[in-house]
């Protein structure tokens, strides 16, 4: 049996991690869905304006191996109006995955929205990311629109979750 990795979940913000955060999404979309350079650029744009604008409404979170530093995930909380939040680019590299560090992160990010008194948290997907839409339906997401789209050299369906916080 494979020992689960001790993780570090933090949220103060060190040089290097936007950048790694950027360069896990556009490696490891690349590598599972052969999303091509144009994704990096869609995470990399607004990760670092919402870095930015130092609003304590918004966050983000790294997840670290404890002990060695090395980033294997990520979630952030960016504010969409007074009432709504939007969650965004959670992944957890294939290492971490399938230990509760998804569940655990999106439900520290949906404490932190109620804390700062979001009504409702939303996020966007795509269909091929089948095992994230799982978790989040378990969460109590549900989808409420679903729209094709052909970006990243991929023919796609976008995906709104959305639930009441």
């Amino acid at each position: 049996m494979v020992e689960k990795p001790e993780v570090l979940i933090r949220y103060d913000l060190k040089p290097g991690d936007l950048g790694y955060i950027i360069y896990l999404h556009g490696h490891l979309y690349a590598k599972e869905y052969d999303f091509n350079i144009d994704f990096e650029t869609y995470v990399a744009g607004p990760l670092t304006e919402l870095v930015q604008r130092k609003s304590d409404r918004e966050r983000v979170w790294v997840v670290e191996l404890a002990g060695e530093g090395e980033i294997v995930g990520s979630i952030a909380v960016s504010e969409y109006s007074d009432e709504q939040a939007q969650l965004r680019w959670l992944l957890l590299h294939p290492r971490v995955r399938g230990n509760g560090f998804g569940k655990k992160l999106i439900e520290e990010a949906m404490g932190f929205c109620r804390n700062r008194g979001y009504s409702t948290i939303f996020l966007w997907t795509v269909d091929v990311c089948r095992e994230a839409g799982e978790l989040y339906k378990k969460l109590g997401f549900r989808i409420t629109e679903e729209k094709p789209n052909e970006i990243w050299d991929e023919k796609l369906t976008d995906q709104k979750y959305e639930r009441g916080l």
